[in-house]
């Protein structure tokens, strides 16, 4: 004889979407991720980004603008040095593409944008467009 149960769908769907999900990921060495971390800060003139891009060299960072959409990209390379009877026994510098993309509330201004890169942190000044100031729309 055959067992008749009642399908949940979405009883199955969080008992299979809980499994691990409160467990943390495991790395292994050589499997790290580079990452982005940005500070977007805003004034009545223009938007201040910092970015936190270590281990970059400013030649392999590309910054996009295009109105108020904003993408920086950044590319750490491997280093091929290596000295005859030497070898790597343990490595957790990451290598690879990294890029982020944000929406600013405003458009910005491409020809006034400035950019610098020191120490690992990318500075971007980005001015809003003089007629893209938002409007407040009172609500009746």
């Amino acid at each position: 004889m055959a067992n008749i149960t009642r399908y949940n769908p979405l009883e199955d769907f969080f008992k299979d979407f809980g499994k691990g999900f409160w467990i943390k990921p495991v790395a292994f060495p050589g499997e790290t991720e580079l990452s982005m971390k940005i500070d977007v800060k805003e004034d009545d003139k223009a938007y201040t980004v910092k970015a936190d891009i270590p281990g970059v060299k400013k030649e392999d960072i590309q910054v996009d603008v295009d109105g108020g959409q904003v993408t920086l990209r950044a590319e750490a390379k491997q280093e091929k040095e290596e000295k005859k009877g030497e070898k790597t026994v343990y490595s957790e510098r990451s290598y690879g593409m990294v890029s982020r993309s944000f929406t600013l509330p405003v458009d910005v201004d491409e020809k006034g944008a400035k950019a610098d890169y020191k120490d690992g942190v990318l500075n971007l000044v980005l001015p809003k467009k003089a007629n893209g100031a938002g409007k407040r729309i009172a609500v009746s």
